[in-house]
Order: structure tokens, then sequence, then C-alpha cells
């Protein structure tokens, strides 16, 4: 998904007439001969690099215009599949209404088209859509199959709750934790916290943000997250390289207001579980001749919008609406941070570096944040700065778990 803005989709029918079969109905079968996946260990076989006129990119390689074109094209064929699935279960549902699961729903941008193009009233995903939610339908089996629950669902609620069904560390806890580190740190109240962390950031400084319970899926949704202020036009580089540690051109996801949400994005849907692109509204826009005549990679410096961080080269975005409902303190960031700056957006990604698991105690923020180049850790009611922290150079991460 980050990488096909980059690219073209020349590859497009070289991939139909060789890698896969479609049906007008959306069903699909693929050449098995081009994937090892099923019985080796890696995801292509040789014949699928002489398709392509060459072996795969070794890891960590520069990135070239052919892999940007072979992203675009995978991408095109997986939007035309989507699309076309879905128009056939409506057309033999007669449903005004789709549930999505499985790893592809994690598509944002073939749920965008879905949502713009699909014919539907509503759209709603899983938002652990890919194999850890297997977990959350076999609790569900038992809940209503075996102990005979009735479903209480209903079009108007989200049982989901955020997807927030993690765990949390209490206060007490994690001055334990500080105190038995012998870590310097403030105590404060939201009402002084909050105002300070936005400032923070408006400022340009990164923030680790560690608040209530983990949330269940792949997305950070403001529980285990890192922070930046999305105006910052070096900001999208500066976290890639200097704290998630990865390719700079991967795009950042944008929180923002729910309420303010159409103002800044072309988006009337609410996008609580940050699956689904949309582009930034045209008032944010920037007028620039600049980026026409540029490709691949050279376009990522170019500017886009007001908020350039968030955006990506085709003007769009991963956007998470957030809401009192679902997470009222991170809702009040938010709120604080518009105060400062009249802007509702907030840069949201995970709190981890690039391969590692999301953080999920206190331990594992505190270690994160002094392996990387963020400024300020915030756990609950505490803040840390990296000026009495210091900055571990340890890149035993990279060993530990195979790089995405």
């Amino acid at each position: 998904m980050g990488l096909a803005p980059y690219g073209n989709p020349v590859y497009v029918n070289l991939i139909k007439e060789n890698i896969i079969h479609i049906n007008e109905d959306g069903t699909f079968s693929l050449d098995m001969s081009y994937f090892d996946y099923a019985v080796g260990s890696t995801m292509t076989s040789r014949n699928f690099d002489n398709l392509f006129g060459g072996s795969r990119r070794k890891p960590e390689s520069k990135i070239t215009q052919k892999e940007m074109d072979i992203a675009c094209s995978i991408q095109i064929v997986t939007e035309e599949i989507v699309l076309k699935l879905s128009k056939k279960i409506q057309k033999d549902s007669g449903s005004d209404y789709l549930c999505l699961a499985g790893g592809v729903a994690l598509n944002c941008v073939s749920n965008g088209r879905l949502v713009r193009e699909g014919g539907y009233k509503g759209i709603w995903i899983q938002p652990a859509a890919g194999d850890a939610g297997g977990a959350l339908g076999a609790a569900l089996s038992v809940w209503y199959e075996e102990q005979n629950n009735s479903n209480s669902t209903t079009s108007e609620t989200d049982d989901m709750h955020g997807s927030y069904l993690g765990g949390g560390f209490s206060n007490d806890q994690i001055r334990e934790y500080l105190d038995k580190v012998g870590g310097v740190y403030s105590e404060l109240d939201d009402i002084d916290l909050l105002p300070m962390a936005a400032k923070l950031i408006s400022e340009g400084n990164v923030i680790g943000w560690f608040n209530g319970r983990m949330e269940f899926g792949p997305r950070a949704l403001g529980a285990r997250s890192i922070l930046g202020d999305p105006r910052n036009k070096d900001m999208q580089s500066v976290m890639n390289l200097k704290i998630k540690y990865r390719e700079s051109f991967r795009p950042f996801a944008p929180a923002v207001l729910e309420e303010e949400a159409s103002e800044w994005f072309d988006l009337k849907e609410k996008s609580r579980y940050m699956l689904l692109v949309s582009n930034v509204n045209k008032k944010k826009l920037l007028d620039s001749d600049r980026k026409k005549d540029l490709i691949g990679l050279d376009r990522l410096n170019s500017p886009k919008s007001q908020i350039p961080a968030v955006t990506h080269v085709d003007n769009s975005a991963r956007i998470q609406t957030v809401s009192k409902e679902t997470n009222l303190r991170f809702y009040n960031l938010l709120k604080q941070f518009q105060n400062i700056t009249g802007c509702p957006v907030l840069i949201n990604t995970s709190f981890n570096v690039r391969g590692e698991p999301i953080v999920y105690t206190p331990e594992d923020a505190v270690q994160c944040f002094q392996r990387t180049e963020m400024d300020y850790l915030v756990i609950e009611n505490f803040i840390l700065s990296k000026e009495h922290w210091a900055h571990i150079v340890d890149d035993s991460w990279k060993d530990e778990y195979e790089l995405d």
C-alpha cells in the first residue's frame, strides 16, 4: 500500500495473463507455480522472478522503480478483485451493509474504494482482521454457540469499544517500576499533563504515548502510540529514520477529532480503527507544480498539504477518527493540540521500532524510548524526558525479530 503510489501499473496485464485469473464475480484462481509459500520457505518462486525479469529485491537494498511498479500493479489487481467480490455479495444478499475480516481487509486503500464505490450504506471492518482475529472469533463462537447467549448488538453500536481489549497498568504499578529502575520522572494530573504534552508536540518533539488498555490488532489507536506534529514537513522522514528505523517513504497515519474529520479529509464515515484511506480535503492542499515532474521516491519531500507529514504522495491518508466514546484521554490530547495550533490532527504511529511488536508493558515502553530518538515519554500520568534518560545504542532487536 505504502509503495504503490510511487509506481505505475505497468505489470497489471502481465499479472492477469500469467499469475491470476479473475472471474466477473471476483472469484479467482492463482497459478501456484509462481509461489512457494504453500510448500517452501519463501513467498514467491523462481518462476515469479523470471516473469518479472530478475530475482526478488534483497532485504535492506535500494528500492528501485521496478519494485514500485510491481507494488502499484498488485494493488490495482487487488482492488479490482475486492470491488467485484463486494458487488457480487451485495447482489446475492440484498444487504446495504458489509462486514470485512481477513488479512486483505487491512488493505486500507481498497477499503477506501469500497466506501466510495461499493454502493453500501455502511462498511464495518474487524480491527484485528488478520490471523490474530481468529482468537476473537473463537471466543465469540463459545459465547454464542456453546453458552447460548443472545446477540445484543444493534446497528447503532460498536461492541469492539475502540478495540482497547488488551491489558493496562495503574499509576501505582508504573511508579513502582520507575522507582525500581531509578528513573527521573514527573507525575502530573491530566489538567496539567495534556496541555504540556500538546505543547511539546507543537514544538517539534516526538512523544511516546502509553495510555490505558492496549489495542487489539495491528494499528496503534492512541493507547500504544508515537505522536508527532503533522504540520512539520520534515517529521515523516525524522520519525521513520530516527525512531522507527525504517524506509523514509513509509507513510504515517493522521489521528483526527471525529467531528473535524470531514473538514480535513474527504471522509464522512467514522474510521475509528484506522482502516480507511481517503484524500486530504482540497482546501488543505498546497498548490505545487514541482511534484508533477518528479518520479519515484523523489516525490517524497515535495510539498503536499497543510499536514504534509500525514499526506501521502497521492494526497491520501490512512485516517483514524478519535471520539470521546472510545478514547476520551486521547481525544482530550487532540483537543489541547487544536487549542494551541488550530489543527485537530496528530501523527499517530505504533509504539515500536520496525519489526518489533507494539510495546505492552511500562518496561517495554521505556526500553523503546531509550533505544530511539524520541524526545519524551508519557506513561499514564508520568512524563519522562530524554534529557534524564540515556539514549542506549542497542541494535539487538534487529536480530530478535525479522524486519518487516
